[in-house]
């Protein structure tokens, strides 16, 4: 029987090709959700996952999913929606609201006919992602009604010219690719990488996400990141790419 890793606050995270093969990507457990942990773990292309009743455990799957940003497929729907204008979205607005609305909209399980709201966005993990977007880590898009009603959106975690999506919503058709769309345009205006999408799933390949091997992730991760032993280096360089304001699609 294989034992899973117990890490602390001061323990190094194992090195991801420990990761077990079932369940896919499973590292270690233990550790916190602390701003320090949390941004190691992503510059090291590992992320927290659990439920409620469960001790945090950290991933590292195989394959990788991402969506290189010229891939991003953009339908025609979505295309005429992006022209109307009947939305302003925005960046780093609302990021507790988005995250907030990522945890409680109802999801479809993925192997039964039937609709949850069980999440694996705790209140801890609201509080820590919190912490993160504080801290200049974790970022949002929001999708807003004109007379400001949140509609839709997206959260996640930058690391250097990657953006590691966490979850979207919507409340409104289109709304979360929408949020998307406007992602994908302000890291294509500002040069920037890819976005990690974490597991392959069929409505992220839809959007025009590949799977690639984690080695290739791990690879490309640390290529685009030109500091990672510094957190505050590492913000400095990237931080202005994320100021708060208006953004179009």
């Amino acid at each position: 029987m294989t034992t899973l890793p117990y890490i602390s606050e001061t323990t190094p995270f194992p090195n991801v090709s420990k990761a077990l093969d079932d369940p896919n990507g499973l590292l270690a457990c233990g550790g916190s959700l602390s701003v320090p942990m949390l941004f190691q773990a992503y510059v090291n292309g590992i992320f927290p996952w659990f439920s409620e009743d469960e001790p945090i455990l950290w991933w590292s799957p195989d394959p990788r999913a991402i969506i290189e940003l010229d891939d991003f497929h953009v339908s025609r729907s979505l295309k005429k929606l992006a022209r109307k204008g009947q939305y302003v979205v925005t960046l780093n607005r609302q990021f507790e609201n988005v995250i907030k609305a990522c945890s409680s909209i109802p999801r479809r399980h993925p192997e039964q006919q039937t609709v949850t709201n069980e999440t694996w966005i705790t209140d801890d993990m609201v509080q820590a992602y919190c912490r993160l977007h504080e801290a200049g880590i974790a970022h949002s898009v929001e999708v807003c009604r004109v007379d400001g009603t949140l509609v839709g959106g997206l959260y996640g975690v930058a690391v250097g010219e990657v953006f590691c999506g966490e979850s979207m919503f919507h409340l409104e058709p289109n709304t979360s690719k929408l949020a998307m769309l406007a992602l994908v345009t302000h890291m294509k205006r500002h040069e920037l990488a890819f976005i990690d999408c974490q597991l392959p799933t069929d409505h992220l390949s839809s959007l025009g996400a590949k799977a690639i091997s984690r080695q290739t992730f791990i690879t490309r991760l640390q290529k685009h990141n030109k500091t990672l032993a510094d957190t505050g280096e590492l913000l400095a360089t990237y931080r202005h790419y994320w100021k708060s304001g208006i953004i179009t699609p």
